[in-house]
């Protein structure tokens, strides 16, 4: 199989910085040379800060993609699935390129951040940054802890990423959602805790999940960890984070997965509730604003998009000073 981008399945970090952009009409040549020069970029800057534990993941919207890559395609790959139940809602928006830097120091994603931004320069325009970290001992603002049935060791890249049996050609690449989470903290702060973990369907202190004849049936815990028909449990792996200031907080959810029918029968399950109309009460107190579909190709694939004539344009903006004067 072909080489993963490391920080799909790597261990959380303390701080993350997400890049959003939309490329400009005519770039996608540059574009692409750009792109396969980030991992080394990645790699320059882990070397030089390794206490930092730096990581980086570079993925490919999914309504962008016949574009940048027109001769094939991840067989699975489509938009970002929006739904909308009552008041439960889940926008779907138009994202080109997707950038996740993350290590243990915000000074140094905020120096990857620059090199990246400057790589990519006048072709794209940046639609959005969010930064996040880590809340206390990996806790959402809400106070419960998150990611708990996230998958454990081999587990994770058995979850995460396409296989030469799913896709040979995108071997190594995984299947990526993102959503922007607001939280309305100030209603959530006003019910009991009690009532809270009802919500959450586990224990807010010591992390304990609800028994299944203990937890709601509109709990969250409930509504996104679900099986198959086969019994088996549907798994994705998340990297999301907090973020927020005084003004907004929230939750930048990140998944990734070897199919991207997981996540949306997730996102079903959560919006749409059961047969019954139970679903997911978590939605009464944050709401996604945002919600984006991407493909994070293998090492192999980023690598093999120079060209030497893109390559030309590119060392010609002195792309060795911008990468190296840190």
């Amino acid at each position: 199989m072909a080489r993963e981008q490391f920080g799909i399945c790597a261990e959380p970090n303390l701080h993350g910085t997400y890049l959003l952009f939309n490329v400009l009409d005519d770039k996608t040549p540059y574009i692409r040379e750009a792109l396969s020069r980030l991992p080394a970029l990645f790699e320059m800057y882990a070397d030089r800060f390794s206490e930092a534990n730096l990581i980086g993941v570079v993925a490919i919207g999914a309504n962008y993609w016949d574009e940048f890559h027109p001769d094939t395609r991840p067989k699975l790959l489509e938009s970002f699935p929006a739904m909308e139940c009552e008041d439960r809602i889940a926008p779907s928006n138009n994202i080109d390129l997707y950038i996740e830097i993350r290590s243990d120091r915000q000074d140094t994603n905020h120096i990857v951040s620059t090199k990246v931004c400057d790589l990519l320069s006048s072709s794209v325009e940046l639609i959005e940054q969010v930064q996040s970290f880590r809340f206390l001992d990996g806790r959402d603002l809400t106070g419960f802890v998150d990611g708990t049935e996230n998958p454990k060791g081999q587990q994770r890249r058995k979850v995460a990423l396409v296989t030469d049996e799913l896709d040979k050609e995108f071997s190594g690449g995984s299947y990526l959602h993102i959503q922007r989470y607001k939280h309305n903290l100030t209603l959530w702060n006003t019910i009991e805790q009690k009532k809270q973990e009802d919500v959450f369907g586990r224990s807010k202190i010591d992390n304990i999940e609800y028994s299944n004849e203990e937890k709601p049936l509109t709990a969250h815990t409930k509504r996104a960890n679900i099986k198959d028909k086969q019994g088996n449990s549907i798994e994705i792996l998340r990297q999301s984070m907090p973020y927020g200031n005084m003004k907004v907080q929230g939750l930048f959810f990140v998944s990734y997965c070897n199919t991207p029918e997981s996540f949306e029968v997730l996102l079903d399950s959560m919006i749409f509730g059961d047969d019954q109309g139970n679903f997911d009460h978590m939605l009464k107190y944050t709401q996604a604003e945002t919600g984006a579909a991407f493909f994070a190709p293998s090492l192999n694939f980023l690598a093999a998009l120079s060209n030497k004539s893109n390559a030309a344009e590119i060392d010609g903006l002195g792309i060795e000073e911008i990468t190296l004067d840190f």
